[in-house]
């Protein structure tokens, strides 16, 4: 890991098409300005580790179940389903 000091107004530059700002720093936390091309993602590291597991957890549902539930629900309502 690179460890660097930079102060507010200053930009680190990352491959020629990413640059990070300092927009403010105080003791307790740091903003931050990216940019970037749209083709790249940025996220906070919380946002992708929980779409990581929204994906895998999507993926272990075994074939068929999620039809089976569905049918089970529509046979359970009383009545035909009417669009909302």
């Amino acid at each position: 890991m690179l460890v660097i000091r930079r102060r507010p107004g200053e930009i680190l530059v990352i491959a020629e098409h990413i640059e990070i700002e300092i927009l403010e720093a105080s003791s307790s936390h740091v903003k931050l300005g990216i940019r970037a091309p749209k083709s790249v993602p940025v996220m906070r590291k919380e946002i992708h580790v929980t779409r990581q597991q929204n994906i895998e957890a999507a993926q272990e549902i075994p074939a068929g179940r999620v039809e089976r539930l569905a049918e089970s629900l529509k046979n359970a309502l009383p009545g035909p389903i009417r669009p909302l």
